[in-house]
């Protein structure tokens, strides 16, 4: 089929290919037993998620009973044990999104290019697309420190490369984005390409006010909502 209005579809990781926060939670909980802090359960780890992993331990200690300057030095000296914490479980609590792989079958059958944008490093989302069987699947995987500091989403740098690496050039290719959060909105946005929020992932805020062109609730719409889009 080569009639679909798209040639490239990208989507964020976290939160909107896989679920992570079984994985997320088991390190923010080893971190915080280093320092002596009770664990968090997994809905209490989830709303950290989406704002880097600084962002999430940071939380996590104040959450659990350190504030203001002691938290601070708490964060500096624990943030690179989570990561390696981290970067030695990848995959091992990550699954697919209900409906993920017959979504990606069906744009795959119509000629579509599949990509993915993370503000995860490059490097731990090839590892964890790995993991979970998945990164043959796409076309390229951009991360958070792929363009160097301060070219992660928002910026539209990630998604231009996307476009490149999918053997196109920006602004000359039918292209689409999908995530969670207001990064990949407005990264698609600046990058003038279409944004579907799914309102199952790590959400920071209500999903209808993150200014998407469309909003899917189960991968079972993401077709007809592409559709729906091109001819909008």
């Amino acid at each position: 089929m080569t009639d679909f209005p798209y040639d490239i579809v990208g989507f964020d990781l976290d939160g909107t290919l896989l679920d992570t926060s079984d994985e997320l939670t088991a390190s923010v909980n080893h971190t915080l037993g280093l320092m002596g802090h009770p664990p968090l359960t997994r809905e209490q780890v989830k709303p950290m998620i989406g704002l880097g992993a600084k962002h999430m331990l940071k939380v996590g200690i104040e959450q659990t009973g350190a504030t203001g300057e002691e938290a601070e030095l708490l964060l500096k000296q624990y943030l690179p044990r989570l990561l390696d914490h981290y970067g030695a479980h990848l995959g091992s609590g990550s699954h697919p999104y209900p409906g993920l792989l017959d979504a990606m079958d069906a744009l795959t059958e119509r000629g579509v290019t599949l990509a993915v944008v993370t503000n995860k490093y490059e490097s731990f989302a090839e590892t964890l697309l790995n993991a979970v069987s998945l990164r043959d699947r796409f076309a390229c995987v951009i991360g958070g420190d792929t363009m160097g500091k301060g070219k992660s989403k928002p910026h539209r740098a990630p998604i231009d490369e996307m476009i490149r690496r999918c053997g196109h050039k920006p602004g000359e290719t039918r292209a689409a984005f999908i995530g969670d959060s207001i990064y990949d909105i407005m990264a698609a946005h600046n990058a003038g390409l279409p944004a579907i929020a799914v309102s199952f992932g790590f959400l920071h805020q209500p999903v209808e006010e993150l200014g998407a062109d469309a909003i899917i609730d189960h991968y079972d719409e993401l077709i007809p909502t592409l559709e729906r889009l091109a001819t909008a």
